[in-house]
């Protein structure tokens, strides 16, 4: 199952950059961008498949393991190949607009505030790991699937907010985001290092696969939130007056739509 819906995906994405690129040769579509998403796709079948996927069922350390996978590495490949750009150059443009008042809309505003997407993935870890949580999902097969799930969705609307190549409504500055990150790098210190202590812990493991999961969690996660850092920088331009009728903010520009779609 997990196997048929990432070669679906593949699939699917690698549709539209050919439609986007058969629909505006000029502007084409970055090869970059479709061998991250397929990488990320890749990363996310490593974590989901065997060998990794047994292991995290036995083991504490091969749990935090496809944590990381799912959670932190995956997500930052899939936003980095710029699925909803993609879908802007590619939908007709009754279906872009639409797309457009979702990005632009309220809820979609909060969600997408940098805050709220830490929140959402660091701040879960607590939870997690802290309180009955983990013992109470692991060995139900539909709650695991549904922690890897908000796992991968979290972390990619961490990932987005803070780095992605596609317009966020609700983006801050570059400083802005380098202080959520900052945040999200001293909250997994923190908690990797009370897993390692085993203080405060509610994981039934022996000690040495706490220790082990916990350095997986700190070097590991460090890594995956450099990586992120890096993407952020190399995507900053300086801020431009915005071209009337809407920026980049917006969605789908007529520059970003295959059919000339306003913002």
């Amino acid at each position: 199952m997990p196997l048929t819906a990432l070669l679906a995906a593949a699939a699917v994405y690698l549709l539209l950059a050919a439609l986007a690129r058969h629909r505006n040769p000029a502007a084409g579509w970055r090869r970059h961008r479709t061998a991250a998403f397929l990488t990320g796709l890749g990363v996310l079948g490593a974590a989901l498949l065997p060998p990794v996927a047994p292991f995290a069922h036995q083991d504490f350390r091969g749990h935090m393991l496809q944590h990381l996978l799912i959670g932190m590495y995956a997500p930052l490949l899939l936003v980095l190949g710029a699925p909803v750009t993609l879908l802007c150059r590619t939908l007709p443009p009754p279906r872009a607009r639409r797309l457009v008042r979702v990005l632009r809309s309220p809820p979609l505003r909060l969600i997408g505030h940098p805050v709220t997407a830490l929140l959402l993935s660091t701040g879960t870890l607590g939870a997690l790991y802290f309180t009955p949580l983990y013992e109470a999902v692991h060995g139900r097969p539909l709650a695991h699937l549904a922690l890897h799930a908000h796992f991968l969705l979290s972390g990619c609307l961490f990932a987005w907010v803070i780095a992605g190549p596609d317009p966020a409504p609700a983006r801050p500055g570059v400083p802005a985001r380098l202080v959520v990150l900052g945040a999200a790098i001293a909250a997994h210190s923190t908690v990797s290092q009370l897993v390692y202590a085993n203080l405060y812990l509610r994981v039934r493991a022996p000690l040495e696969q706490l220790q082990g999961g916990a350095e997986l969690m700190y070097y590991g996660g460090d890594i995956a939130e450099l990586l992120l850092a890096a993407a952020l920088v190399a995507g900053w331009r300086p801020r431009r007056a915005r071209p009337r009728g809407g920026g980049a903010a917006g969605g789908c520009t007529a520059r970003e739509g295959a059919a000339g779609v306003p913002a």
